[in-house]
C-alpha cells in the first residue's frame, strides 16, 4: 500500500517548483490532491503533469475571498482534509533604503497572513490524524542581506507551528514546518541578479555544495504528511543543504 492512499491534501503554490513537485509526490503515493494558483495556464499545465487524483482551482492564496472558494470546492467533492501544505510564495530582493510599504505588504499578505486563513478556513474539514506543513525557508534563521520582509515572513511561520502544535494537540493534528535551502525552481528567474549568479553563490554557501531539486524537497514533505512522521510536530524540518545549519 502507498505511503498516502486514500488521503485527501490541499496544496498553495502547487503550480511549478516544490509545490507542484509535492503534488506530483502525493499522488504517486495514493493520495488526491487539490491544487491552486492565481496563473490559469500555469495550473492547467500543472494539473496535466499530475494527471489524476488532481482537482485544481484558480485561486490567490493571499485573497480570503478566494480561500473561502477553495475550502468550498474540497468540501464539496470530498468533505475531508487530511493534509494541508501552505507552500504559496515569492521572493524580490528589497534592501531596507528602498523597501517599500507595497512591497511588505505583498510579502506579508502572501507568506504570512495567508497561511493563517488557508489553515483557518480547511480546520473544520480536518481529519483526527492530520497533518499540516507550513513551507518557510532556511532563510528564516540566517541573514541575506536585501531579505527583510521575506525573511520574516518564513520566521513567523516558525512560531505557526510550534503555536499551532500546542493548539491542536487535542484534535489529533500534527503541525510542521519544512524549510528548504536554496532550490532549483524558476522562482531563481525572479531575482534581480541573473540566475547563473544566484547558483554560484549558494553554491559557495552551501555545505552539499549543489543546490536542492524540488523532488528532493517533495520527499520531506512526503515524510511530514505521512504515518512516518506520526511521532513529530512543532518541528522545523531542514532540508537544505545545510546552508542554514553553519
Amino acid at each position: 500500500m502507498s505511503t498516502l492512499t486514500g488521503k485527501i491534501a490541499v496544496i498553495s503554490g502547487a503550480t511549478t517548483g516544490i509545490g507542484l513537485a509535492t503534488a506530483r509526490r502525493f499522488v504517486a503515493e495514493g493520495a488526491h490532491v487539490f491544487i491552486f494558483g492565481r496563473r490559469q495556464a500555469q495550473l492547467d499545465e500543472a494539473a496535466r503533469l499530475i494527471g489524476r487524483n488532481v482537482t485544481a482551482i484558480k485561486a490567490d492564496a493571499a485573497n480570503l475571498d478566494d480561500l473561502d472558494r477553495v475550502a468550498a470546492a474540497v468540501k464539496e467533492e470530498k468533505g475531508v482534509v487530511d493534509i494541508i501544505v501552505s507552500n504559496a510564495g515569492f521572493t524580490e530582493q528589497a534592501p531596507i533604503d528602498t523597501l517599500t510599504p507595497e512591497h511588505f505588504d505583498k510579502a506579508f499578505n502572501l507568506m504570512a497572513r495567508g497561511p493563517v486563513f488557508m489553515v483557518q478556513k480547511l480546520l473544520p474539514m480536518m481529519t483526527g490524524s492530520g497533518s499540516i506543513i507550513l513551507v518557510s525557508s532556511a532563510m528564516h534563521q540566517m541573514g541575506i542581506p536585501g531579505h527583510t520582509a521575506y525573511a520574516a515572513t518564513k520566521a513567523a511561520l516558525r512560531s505557526y507551528a510550534r503555536t499551532w502544535a500546542a493548539e491542536f494537540k487535542d484534535r489529533g493534528i500534527r503541525v510542521n514546518m519544512l524549510s528548504p535551502g536554496a532550490t532549483d525552481t524558476p522562482i531563481l528567474d525572479s531575482q534581480s541578479d541573473t540566475r547563473e549568479n544566484l547558483v554560484k553563490m549558494y553554491q559557495g554557501m552551501i555545505p552539499l555544495g549543489r543546490l536542492a531539486q524540488a523532488e528532493e524537497i517533495a520527499s520531506a514533505a512526503l515524510f511530514l504528511a505521512s504515518d512516518q512522521s506520526s511521532y513529530v510536530t512543532g518541528s522545523d524540518l531542514m532540508a537544505d543543504g545545510g546552508i542554514g545549519q553553519v
